[in-house]
């Protein structure tokens, strides 16, 4: 089972375990919602834009609404359980589905976990890590272009990614899932710790960052 089947996989167990109101780090967002979002993601081409273009997103936030409301919460966990159709992109293009649904699946699962009581870190099964890592390292120029500072990734092993060159600069160091949470904005819920000038610290702290 490839990284992202296997996080949808356990991102849907979690929904069903939870039901349809529990929190997520997703703003404003139930377990529900969420479901909601990632059906939306998977089978409606027409409203994928508005998730990435603010211009957009009034659309797409109305059609998630009206896709929430015709179908019962089973049904929608359900759904994202399928995985995308056959005629999308995810199922035409050999691969498409590992390497853009790795990343989705594995934050919006934490995004879930991380909102409930007592969370703790995962161990993550066997590559995974090493996977988030490469994205990770790929993207970060584009997670981090709304620092006000400079940002440097440091995991755990000593590898470094440039995330935005700029002064003053700010170390983040951590495992490679937390340095993930960090990109994605989830800097509350991400077991990072600094190295720089306090201030410069602070603001990446409270920085937007993400897609």
């Amino acid at each position: 089972m490839t990284h992202s089947r296997s996080e949808r996989a356990a991102l849907c167990d979690l929904l069903d375990d939870l039901g349809p109101d529990a929190p997520t780090l997703c703003a404003g967002w139930t377990t529900a919602d969420l479901a909601a979002h990632l059906a939306v993601r998977e089978r409606r081409p027409d409203a994928l834009p508005g998730i990435g273009i603010g211009a957009l997103a009034p659309y797409t936030a109305s059609v998630q609404e009206r896709v929430k409301a015709r179908h019962s919460y089973p049904e929608l966990v359900d759904l994202v359980r399928q995985g995308p159709p056959k005629w999308t992109p995810y199922g035409l293009i050999p691969g498409i589905d590992e390497l853009i649904n790795t990343v989705e699946m594995f934050v919006h699962h934490e995004d879930v976990r991380r909102a409930q009581p007592d969370w703790e870190p995962r161990e993550l099964p066997a590559g995974l890590d090493d996977v988030l890592w490469q994205r990770l390292r790929s993207m970060a120029r584009l997670f981090f272009r709304g620092s006000p500072v400079g940002v440097v990734l440091r995991r755990t092993n000593g590898e470094k990614a440039a995330g935005r060159m700029a002064e003053p600069a700010v170390v983040a160091i951590g495992d490679a899932q937390e340095l993930m949470m960090l990109a994605f904005g989830r800097q509350a819920h991400a077991r990072v710790s600094y190295e720089g000038d306090p201030a410069a610290v602070t603001q990446l702290r409270e920085a937007r960052l993400g897609m």
